[in-house]
């Protein structure tokens, strides 16, 4: 049996997820250091940013992020009784999702024109006009991503995980083919590997995989559990959640705060979502499957004590690696992206931005898992219901601090108004778990979060001064400045290891849960 087609348990599936969003994420920053060395922070750059607005949309509204979430119960329930009748609501979902995206995608196209102005209200009319012409590239794509998120969903309800990890390395392998094959033409190159990305990785690859396995599609679009799906995905369909639409919020008020916001703001959001994706997406996504089938078998006290594990486990990692990440952000974003056309301003630009998402991140940790656990027991529509009350209350920060002139506006403010609302919907979203299920998990949780952060404020202290150290050492040693990629490596490295040995440290007296984990991931690590 292959690794494509094997059954992983909740351990291994969590490092096949976290490896593979790790992998993912660190091609996402060579596609932005290829996008940022040829065009830098720059209006093209800024149109192909923007021109993801409308199609995430679609594929928001058509609740494709979640398709696995409501798909597995439903699917695992139908297959448990009746293989057959299994087969048949699958179809019958395959076929209305590719429809309904279909139809939404030729729409959109249509008006690409009047789209693009409301995607990007601070662009003017040349680059609108651009814009459009981006979006009927990648509009398309959406038709393969929703496609594909239901044969996705078959493998992770089988426990598959191998091919799942691999969809988004192939689409980020395309956009960077497409973008350096076509480098001549701007931005547009990246556009179709966008395009291509979605027709082999998100739908070609699972496709595949489900049927290597065994696969039966019917020509039916009737079933009686299309019903219950629809009820089921129709909460996320009208309710958008603040943290799937933040992306879009910082393309859209970023483009009001002037030429060159919305892709430093990109820039510096792709840095943050790697810690985000993997420990706090790699947890959910890895948990969710068990969290689901304990709750269909009604053990509320295993339920309880995953999910505890699960929170507790995420902040133990998340929040050190988080606190390194603010205290390296100058380095990092020098390091990662200033050469070419991304200058040293861009660089010290961008950096504040990166410190400001990062110190969101643990909250983004317990809303993937508090998230997750909604999700397992089926219901779909308080974190809708969250979600939204979140989004409405934070549109007007970030309509507010994108036009404000001070020192807190602008680029910057876009980047403090999505911590504001990330932040409101993690605490409002916990706070009704905890008043409908106890509040058992969360303390534990915040007791283990209050002990790493006692030991990450040495470890920041010693990290920002190696930082200074290195950099000075090496202009002693050479007697002259050095390349500022070599400098940024040079503190990236020192901070890390002071950081590293002084949190170690400082954890075995005050956080010893911390290295006990971080011992047995490594020993788990090398065993295999």
């Amino acid at each position: 049996m292959s690794i494509f087609s094997a059954k992983q348990r909740m351990g291994l599936a969590a490092a096949i997820m976290a490896a593979s969003i790790f992998l993912s994420r660190f091609m996402g920053l060579i596609r932005d250091k290829v996008i940022s060395y040829f065009h830098g922070a720059t209006i093209e750059s800024d149109i192909y940013f923007a021109s993801f607005v409308v199609p995430d949309f679609l594929n928001y509204l058509l609740a494709g992020g979640y398709f696995s979430i409501t798909l597995i119960p439903l699917l695992a329930a139908r297959f448990e009784k009746d293989e057959q009748d299994g087969w048949r609501f699958f179809s019958a979902v395959t076929s209305w999702i590719t429809l309904s995206a279909a139809l939404l995608t030729g729409v959109a196209w249509i008006a690409a024109p009047q789209l693009a102005v409301i995607a990007a209200p601070g662009f003017d009319a040349a680059s609108s006009a651009r814009l459009a012409y981006f979006l009927r590239i990648i509009l398309p794509a959406q038709v393969f991503f929703l496609a594909g998120s239901c044969f996705t969903a078959m493998l992770y309800m089988r426990r598959q995980f191998a091919v799942p990890a691999l969809t988004p390395l192939i689409y980020n392998a395309c956009i960077i083919g497409g973008g350096l094959l076509g480098i001549r033409s701007g931005m547009e190159g990246f556009c179709w590997g966008v395009l291509a990305g979605a027709a082999l990785g998100s739908f070609a690859l699972p496709f595949w995989a489900v049927r290597s396995g065994g696969l039966r599609l019917f020509a039916v679009l009737r079933h009686k559990g299309v019903r219950t799906f629809a009820l089921l995905a129709l909460p996320l369909m009208i309710g958008q959640s603040v943290v799937v639409l933040d992306e879009q919020f910082v393309r859209i008020f970023g483009s009001i705060a002037g030429e060159g916001a919305v892709s430093l703001l990109n820039y510096a959001r792709r840095i943050m979502l790697v810690p985000v994706g993997v420990v706090a997406q790699a947890a959910g996504v890895a948990s969710y499957p068990f969290l689901a089938s304990l709750a269909a078998s009604g053990d509320e006290q295993r339920f309880t004590d995953t999910l505890g594990s699960a929170l507790r486990n995420t902040m133990l990692v998340i929040i050190p690696v988080s606190v390194w990440m603010i205290v390296a952000a100058e380095p990092t974003m020098r390091l990662i992206f200033q050469q070419g056309s991304f200058t040293a301003l861009q660089t010290a630009a961008s950096a504040p931005l990166l410190m400001v998402m990062l110190a969101a991140v643990p909250l983004w940790g317990v809303q993937q898992v508090v998230g997750r656990a909604f999700y397992a027991r089926q219901d779909t529509v308080t974190p809708a219901v969250v979600g939204t009350v979140a989004t409405l209350c934070g549109l007007p920060a970030y309509w507010l601090l994108a036009k404000y002139e001070g020192a807190f506006g602008g680029a910057i403010g876009v980047a403090i108004a999505g911590c504001l609302s990330v932040a409101l919907y993690t605490v409002i979203l916990s706070s009704v778990w905890a008043r409908r299920y106890g509040g058992g998990v969360f303390s534990t949780m915040s007791l283990s979060a209050l002990r790493v952060v006692s030991a990450c404020l040495p470890a920041a202290v010693a990290g920002w001064w190696a930082m200074g150290v290195a950099s000075g050492s090496l202009l002693v040693l050479f007697k002259q400045p050095v390349h500022p990629l070599w400098d940024a490596f040079a503190e990236l490295a020192a901070s890390g290891l002071a950081f590293g040995i002084v949190f170690l440290v400082a954890a075995h007296f005050v956080a010893p849960e911390a290295n006990r984990m971080l011992g047995s991931i490594v020993k788990r690590i090398l065993r295999r």
